[in-house]
Order: C-alpha cells, then sequence, then structure tokens
C-alpha cells in the first residue's frame, strides 16, 4: 500500500494540498495551476488516490471536484505525516498556496532560528475563513502559536516603501514562503 500510495511526485503534492485543506473542494485545472503540475498528471494521480479511498470525487454541472475523504481511515494518519514531512514552512506554504496567497514570509525569533514557541506569520492578500482554519490546524500540529499579520496588497506596496518598522522587519531575516518580498 505505501509503495502505491508514494510512488509519485506528484501523488505526494496533491495528497498535501487536499490534506492541508480537507473543507475544500477542487476542480483538476485548479489543483495543476495551484501545484503548476500538468492536469493529465493530476487527473491521473486524483483518480488513483480515489480508487484508494483517500480522496471522494463529486461532479458538478461539467466540472469534476475532489477533497479529502475524512472517512478513510487512512486520513488522520496522512495529514499528520504530511504534516511533519513538510515541517512548519512547508506546512505554511501549502497552505497558503491553496488559499491564493501570492507573498508571505516569517520573520522575527523563528526565522533568525531561534527556539520559540510563537511565529510570526506576514500575509500580503486577504484572509479567508479556510485559511483561518488551517492555520489553526498548523499551531495545533506543531504546538506553536502563530501571529499573522495581514497586509492587502496595496498597502504593502506602499508600507514597503514608506514604513520604517516595514522595512525594518524587511531587512531582519525571514523566510520567504510565498512570492518576492
Amino acid at each position: 500500500m505505501l509503495k502505491t500510495l508514494f510512488s509519485s511526485s506528484i501523488r505526494a503534492d496533491v495528497l498535501a494540498l487536499l490534506l492541508n485543506s480537507p473543507d475544500d473542494k477542487f476542480y483538476i485545472r485548479q489543483i495543476a495551476k495551484l501545484l503548476k503540475k500538468n492536469p493529465s498528471g493530476i487527473k491521473r494521480e486524483l483518480d488513483k488516490l480515489q480508487e484508494m479511498g483517500i480522496v471522494k470525487g463529486e461532479k458538478v454541472a461539467n466540472l469534476r471536484y475532489f477533497q479529502a475523504d475524512r472517512q478513510s481511515p487512512l486520513f488522520t494518519e496522512l495529514k499528520d505525516l504530511i504534516s511533519k514531512s513538510l515541517g512548519l514552512p512547508g506546512a505554511l506554504k501549502r497552505l497558503l498556496k491553496a488559499n491564493s496567497i501570492k507573498t508571505a514570509f516569517i520573520c522575527g525569533p523563528y526565522a533568525a532560528g531561534e527556539e520559540t514557541l510563537t511565529v510570526d506569520l506576514v500575509v500580503v492578500g486577504s484572509f479567508t475563513p479556510p485559511l483561518l482554519t488551517g492555520l489553526q490546524e498548523i499551531e495545533k500540529n506543531f504546538n506553536k502559536k502563530i501571529n499573522c499579520t495581514l497586509i492587502s496588497e496595496e498597502d504593502f506596496k506602499i508600507k514597503k516603501k514608506k514604513d520604517p518598522n516595514l522595512r525594518r522587519l524587511l531587512a531582519e531575516k525571514r523566510i520567504t514562503l510565498l512570492g518576492r518580498v
């Protein structure tokens, strides 16, 4: 079963996306765009995951939506395994990508390599309920408190040039998760 489950990097990426956003439904082209992979490869892997009972599909109009099957006996274990294998930055990156965030970074003591219970995360974009739920799950899985600062893209562009606090923050050590800062 494990050999079948992890035989493809595309499959691992699809699993990570769906398991980190278990309440969300995605269609094939949406997944392909988020993961920057070929839609035919995504479809093939989704079909195999559906056969294994890890993913469920639903046809709405002429689109087929997929999501993680919470009823699968492997759901919790796979979710934990993927979270741990990605590490905190990887888990955050997957979550942010799945919620169409373009720019995000970790700053503060965690980014400087210090052992801390708090992670400072700056997200450029708009906040959605699935993002909030995902952040809460990551906090629980990694036993860290995530202080998330949300800045709109427009404000970020302006403040990046004029706000001394943001400029100082950008000059410090950080872990870029998505986009260019």
